[in-house]
């Protein structure tokens, strides 16, 4: 039961992280767009900033330090010899 949580929780963060990642690479190219003068949704990307964005980042954070200090505890209670 609670590998198969572990394992549901670390596929959410994989997901989480591409949507982070997906988020930066949009932040890049639309500023590159602005620059260049070609609107590529840099307002768009700023309007999504704090409704997605930003929670995605607390959620990445918070699920590494979270899932991260789950394995160690879990190795230090069942230590492999």
């Amino acid at each position: 039961m609670k590998d198969n949580l572990l394992k549901w929780i670390n596929l959410a963060l994989v997901a989480d992280l591409f949507l982070v990642l997906f988020s930066f690479f949009w932040l890049a190219i639309a500023v590159i767009g602005r620059s260049a003068g070609v609107p590529l949704g840099l307002d768009l990307w700023y309007k999504l900033w704090d409704p997605v964005f930003t929670p995605a980042l607390g959620i990445l954070m918070a699920g590494a330090l979270v899932s991260g200090a789950a394995s160690w505890i879990s190795q230090k209670l069942n230590p492999k010899i």
